[in-house]
């Protein structure tokens, strides 16, 4: 019989390593990390959502899109939906997040050839995988989720899907300080979730758009007399709450922001120095407005026209 062949010595480390942090039972078995051993556990068991698996929920998951995103994508195409009917069927489906492997950790070797000349060589030590993750127009992060196996691996080869709730994934986006979530990213509709709608998904809360928002506005409300020239502040959808699909067609929703415009209507809209006061005071007074700051992604300001 052949000799068994040598793993490289980092690999066959790493398995050292990895097997020295095992938990054992009080036997010397492997256990859980609750010191529990896996010798005679039953994993047999009705799971959730059809699962025949009780670990996890998505054993009969065939990877494609759900047909719930795919109908409120059409009547969002079709402007038969808005935002509101967009969150309402996040916070029930399965997406993927993407993640990568990586190199965990590199040695370096340094040797001379046979003419005197030095090489240095880096080897992987250990391997690890990572979540992937983005950078949007203002430098902020977003975490990329995928309604279909299919437009994850089109949208980066190397990439393996991770199956999760859209609310968890949510909650991993706030984790690794993340404040946008982007849905579906080189797909022909990209759709993105915005600050607020990512915080409310998290938690699992309801979610209102902040330019539909009463409470905003009743806040808003109170500045009308603090600012000179004031005659009337408004609430309306920013422009950035659009946006486009690949194919040039404009949707309802789904864009990065801004996500609030608020009008200021001036007395007199030909006072260019007063009206210019009026802006900056305007925005000097919203940056302390806490509910704003909180359910407002980016807001806008525009000078309305007096009637």
């Amino acid at each position: 019989m052949k000799d068994q062949p040598q793993l490289p010595g980092h690999i066959q480390a790493a398995i050292d390593r990895n097997l020295a942090r095992q938990n054992r039972d009080a036997f010397g078995r492997p256990a859980d990390s609750a010191g529990t051993s896996w010798q005679g556990r039953d994993l047999t068991g009705p799971g959730i959502d059809g699962s025949k698996n009780p670990l996890h929920a998505f054993d009969t998951d065939d990877g494609l899109e759900d047909e719930r995103w795919t109908k409120v994508s059409q009547k969002l195409l079709a402007g038969e939906a808005d935002e509101k009917d967009v969150f309402k069927v996040l916070e029930a489906i399965r997406v993927f997040a993407a993640v990568v492997p990586t190199v965990a950790e590199t040695s370096t070797h340094t040797h001379r050839d046979e003419h005197g000349h030095e090489h240095t060589m880096e080897s992987d030590k250990e391997a690890d995988v990572a979540l992937v993750s983005l950078k949007s127009a203002d430098g902020r992060g977003a975490l990329p989720v995928f309604t279909s196996i299919p437009k994850l691996t089109a949208w980066h080869k190397d990439a393996r899907p991770v199956a999760v709730w859209m609310p968890r994934a949510c909650l991993s986006a706030v984790d690794e300080g993340n404040e946008l979530v982007v849905v579906d990213p080189g797909a022909n509709l990209t759709y993105v979730v915005r600050r607020p709608g990512v915080y409310a998904l998290a938690q699992q809360q309801q979610w209102t758009p902040s330019y539909e928002d009463v409470q905003i506005a009743e806040e808003l409300s109170s500045l009308t007399d603090l600012i000179p020239g004031l005659a009337q502040l408004a609430m309306a959808p920013g422009r950035g709450v659009a946006t486009q699909t690949a194919d040039g067609k404009v949707i309802p929703g789904g864009g990065a922001g801004p996500e609030l415009a608020l009008v200021a209507t001036p007395h007199d809209p030909n006072d260019t120095v007063g009206n210019k006061l009026l802006l900056a005071t305007l925005q000097s007074l919203i940056a302390d407005q806490p509910l704003l700051n909180e359910r407002a992604d980016t807001v806008e300001l525009v000078l309305g026209a007096a009637e």
